[in-house]
């Protein structure tokens, strides 16, 4: 990304993921969002004197999982240190984390934008406990006279996700975190849901001159929850830090926080480095040891990933639009598979699943998760288009009545009479009535112009209120004017 013909961008990520588990990551308290404040909380996690943490296997099974699917290399020894910082939302003025032996090291995924990939590396992704939740008064921290703290997150695990700074445009950063948000969700590691805080993103830019090799002073924005947040930051970010430049003067290297009513970045506090937290072991954690057999057993558990899913669509002759709109989120995808196990045409199946199912799931604020039409009965209702029970026009009125009653097509159509016509002296009675009525047209038709048989074939559907077998329709009316 080029500023102004001066700068280059370089932007780093830190993704934090609050992993699936039922329990914390060193304590029994439930990990389900919301609650009453201060409810999910126990000893250990609120950091009384004389607790001790026990590691959760699970957490650490998922930690592996992410890491195979994100092609990290999973350590054979890792450990916790203490990560010493103080804040009101920390229960023991320090994070049990990882620092130098992180679970996973070198990763990366590849993206593509604008027809060209590109592969991001990712420099680590290690285990850690979250932190409590700051409420503010005010809308921000900033614009807040005082704040109380939730200590039900504390405790919650997370797996941090560290990129390299590999991303040069404000696209190549939307398309990595995309991706890795839906292997995050494929693999069933966290529920992504980013409005709960389940996903949320550290942002650290930079810009450098055109043809520079080294990088830039950066900043670091934290804690941002959607896409659409990460594309706005980084748009004045950037806009910022090139007034800054233009100016001859130098980017402070700083933490900053987003206002989103705003839309600005605004300072928060210095940015501190690794040797300010003062990391050492954690005394109360053993090191963990991972054997190659743990890591394989985790590795067969790991399903098909959104790029060979994506690949394999293609295959079966989507687009790679289609495909791509398909698999963009897991349970969409599976409603698709499982409706395409019912029914073998992916093309026409896709055009369903992206029209009118997505447009009644979307105006009634429902998810494909929770569609009151099966991926079964949708197939059902495509078969009887097929077999030319009923038309696609009759068959979208059809899903409208599938989705508020939950009825099969099948039975829709025979309770409404909605069977498409395709008797051929039945037709023929109809066909003969609209010449009669339609001298113009039939004479138009009978010179030569085409169109006029578009109109006979309309009054033949009105007719028929839309059960006439169009293809037939057409077959007998050309029949009956030549």
């Amino acid at each position: 990304m080029v500023i102004a013909d001066k700068y280059e961008m370089v932007c780093g990520l830190e993704v934090h993921v609050e992993l699936q588990t039922k329990t914390k990551i060193f304590c029994g308290c439930t990990t389900e969002f919301g609650g009453e404040q201060n409810t999910h909380v126990c000893p250990v996690c609120l950091g009384l004197p004389g607790t001790l943490p026990v590691l959760n296997r699970e957490v650490v099974n998922y930690a592996i999982k992410a890491g195979l699917a994100l092609n990290c290399e999973i350590a054979e020894f890792s450990k916790f240190d203490r990560k010493n910082y103080f804040y009101p939302d920390l229960t023991k003025d320090y994070q049990t984390s990882q620092f130098d032996l992180p679970i996973c090291g070198k990763g990366g995924l590849e993206i593509e934008v604008d027809g060209e990939k590109k592969w991001i590396g990712i420099t680590r992704a290690h285990m850690e406990e979250d932190a409590g939740k700051l409420v503010h008064s005010g809308e921000t921290i900033t614009t807040s006279y005082e704040s109380s703290v939730d200590y039900n997150r504390a405790g919650v695990p997370l797996l941090e996700i560290v990129s390299e700074p590999d991303m040069r445009s404000i696209p190549e950063v939307l398309a990595y975190l995309e991706q890795l948000v839906q292997i995050l969700e494929y693999t069933e590691v966290s529920d992504c849901r980013m409005e709960q805080g389940s996903v949320r993103f550290d942002v650290n830019v930079s810009l450098r001159p055109i043809g520079a090799t080294t990088f830039g002073i950066r900043t670091e924005t934290k804690n941002l929850n959607s896409f659409s947040s990460v594309r706005r930051c980084l748009e004045y970010e950037v806009a910022r830090q090139a007034r800054v430049l233009d100016a001859g003067e130098n980017v402070v290297q700083e933490t900053r926080t987003w206002d989103e009513g705003k839309g600005i970045t605004l300072t928060l506090r210095s940015k501190e480095e690794a040797h300010d937290y003062r990391y050492f072991p954690e005394p109360d954690l053993a090191p963990l040891v991972i054997d190659q057999e743990w890591v394989e057993g985790i590795r067969k558990t790991l399903p098909e990933l959104p790029v060979a899913r994506r690949a394999r669509l293609q295959g079966l002759g989507l687009s790679a639009y289609d495909a791509g709109v398909i698999t963009s989120g897991k349970a969409m995808a599976d409603y698709f598979d499982t409706a395409l196990s019912y029914y073998s045409d992916a093309k026409t199946l896709a055009n369903w699943v992206m029209g009118d199912v997505t447009r009644l799931l979307n105006s009634n604020q429902c998810s494909v998760a929770d569609s009151p039409i099966s991926a079964k009965q949708l197939a059902e209702l495509l078969e009887l288009i097929d077999k030319g029970t009923i038309s696609g026009k009759i068959a979208k009125s059809v899903l409208e009545e599938m989705y508020s009653t939950g009825k099969d097509a099948k039975i829709i159509v025979k309770e409404k009479g909605l069977a498409q016509i395709s008797d051929e002296g039945a037709l023929l009675g109809i066909i003969d009535s609209i010449i009669a009525a339609n001298p113009q047209s039939v004479e138009d038709y009978r010179a030569g112009k085409d169109r006029a048989i578009g109109f006979l074939v309309g009054q033949i559907m009105k007719a028929t209120k839309g059960q006439a077998n169009p293809g037939l329709v057409n077959q007998l009316l050309k029949q009956k004017l030549s």
